[in-house]
């Protein structure tokens, strides 16, 4: 399976990207967001990439990082959201914006998206709200995101002698486009009131409730 391109770009379609991989040139689909992210044709791109493989056919798809990738997968793992509807959603929604819908149980954000109807809004923000992906964090560096947390975090507002949790925590939330100060005082709310003992995915989740307020 193809994990990862890095190539030229030849061409930029509607919802799909022709790159130059020494020489071969692989057809990748994409969502308009990763699509307007891109440089200009010529230039060298990265594309973190999801194979769908069917009887007739092969197709790649395409994602700016390893985490939104991930939430395509996720995305399809309910009922009636194929990888047309998933894309559709990633085009429509920011990673931030998906991960506060889902937490919030709001189902008309996630209905914006062409092709996603009220009823499978409804199943994705109840079937995934115990299933939100969150950033991998090794050694320092942030998977699927823009590498390590942005310079000027503001960790000193997370309790000193705090867990590594907290600060995984403020990396995560900084990864998905929320501001280091407002993340890191957050995280920091939510860390007096559940205690030390709190793990990551917890304090992402409660913390993406404070700044939703």
């Amino acid at each position: 399976m193809i994990g990862k391109l890095k190539g030229i770009i030849e061409v930029i379609g509607e919802d799909w990207l022709l790159i130059d991989v020494n020489g071969v040139c692989y057809e990748v689909y994409c969502s308009s967001r990763t699509l307007g992210a891109l440089p200009s044709t010529g230039e060298r791109a990265e594309l973190s990439i999801e194979t769908h493989v069917r009887e007739t056919e092969i197709k790649l798809f395409g994602f700016e990082t390893d985490f939104q990738r991930e939430w395509f997968r996720k995305l399809q793992s309910v009922q009636g959201v194929g990888a047309k509807v998933a894309l559709a959603i990633l085009g429509t929604l920011s990673v931030g914006d998906l991960t506060n819908a889902i937490t919030l149980q709001d189902k008309a954000i996630v209905s914006r998206a062409p092709g996603v109807g009220p009823k499978v809004a409804g199943r994705i923000v109840s079937e995934l709200k115990d299933k939100i992906p969150t950033p991998s964090i090794i050694d320092g560096k942030t998977l699927g995101g823009s590498g390590s947390a942005p310079e000027g975090l503001n960790v000193g507002v997370v309790p000193q002698g705090g867990t590594s949790a907290a600060a995984d925590a403020v990396s995560a939330l900084t990864n998905l486009g929320y501001p280091a100060g407002d993340a890191s005082m957050a995280v920091a709310r939510v860390f007096q009131d559940v205690g030390e003992e709190a793990h990551v995915e917890e304090l992402i989740r409660l913390s993406l409730k404070e700044l939703a307020q």
